[in-house]
C-alpha cells in the first residue's frame, strides 16, 4: 500500500481502505480460483493494481464516462480503475464465468456500485462505451475488430473515444496496421523496474481505420 500511496498521494480515506482490502480479498479468492499467477500474488499492488492504474496516470476520465474492460479476468484493470474513478461506469466482461464470479463478489464486498460484470464474449457484448480498456488479452489486430462496434463516435472527454490497452515489450510490428496508435511508456509515471517495458497503447476510434483518399 505504501507504494500505491507514493504514486497516488491524493486518494481519499475510502479509496485507501478499498485498495487495502484487495490484498486479503484476492489472496482468499486466489486460493479457490486461480485468477492471478501464484508467483505474482505477492506482488499484487505493483504488478496488478498499480499497473492497472497506469491508465489513471495517463488520463483522468470525466464524470459519466463509460468504460468497457475486455477479458478482465479477476478484475484488472477494471476493479482498481473503478475504485479510482467512482463517478465512471465500468463494464467488466470475461468469457470465463468463475472469474466473473470473483469480480462480482469483490465488487460487492467493496461496495463498488459503478461496476457491472458480465459473463460474455467480447463479440457478443453490445453496449456502447467511451473507452475500451484491457491488459494484453490478444494481439491488437485481433482485438480491435472485436470491440470496434462498442466504441461511441462522440464522447464527453477531451481525449477522443477509443482504446487504452496495457501491453509490454516492443510493439512496433504488432502496431504496424495501426500507424496512428500512440505508445505511452509507464516508466514515465512509475520508477519500478517492472514498468520499464510496460506501455499504454492509445488508439482513438477515428484513427483505427483511417479513411483513404
Amino acid at each position: 500500500m505504501n507504494l500505491l500511496e507514493q504514486y497516488f498521494p491524493n486518494l481519499s480515506y475510502e479509496q485507501i481502505e478499498q485498495y487495502s482490502q484487495l490484498n486479503t480479498l484476492y489472496k482468499e479468492w486466489n486460493s479457490k480460483i486461480n485468477v492471478i499467477s501464484r508467483k505474482d500474488i505477492e506482488f499484487l499492488y505493483e504488478k496488478h493494481i498499480i499497473h492497472s492504474l497506469g491508465i489513471a496516470k495517463f488520463y483522468n476520465f470525466k464524470f459519466g464516462t463509460e468504460v468497457l474492460d475486455v477479458g478482465t479476468g479477476g478484475g484488472f484493470p477494471g476493479v482498481p480503475l473503478a475504485i479510482f474513478f467512482p463517478q465512471v461506469r465500468f463494464y467488466l466482461i470475461d468469457s470465463i464465468g468463475k472469474k466473473i464470479k470473483v469480480v462480482e463478489e469483490i465488487s460487492k464486498t467493496l461496495g463498488l456500485k459503478n461496476i457491472t460484470a458480465h459473463h460474455i464474449r467480447a463479440q457478443d457484448f453490445e453496449n456502447k462505451v467511451d473507452f475500451v480498456v484491457s491488459r494484453a488479452v490478444t494481439k491488437m489486430n485481433d482485438f480491435v475488430p472485436l470491440i470496434y462496434k462498442n466504441i461511441r463516435s462522440k464522447g464527453i472527454n477531451q481525449l477522443k473515444n477509443g482504446i487504452l490497452y496495457l501491453k509490454g515489450g516492443n510493439l512496433d510490428k504488432e502496431l504496424s496496421l495501426f500507424p496512428k496508435a500512440k505508445q505511452i511508456s509507464l516508466s514515465n509515471y512509475f520508477d519500478s523496474k517492472f514498468f520499464k517495458t510496460k506501455k499504454i497503447v492509445y488508439l482513438s476510434k477515428d484513427e483505427i481505420y483511417p479513411k483513404k483518399g
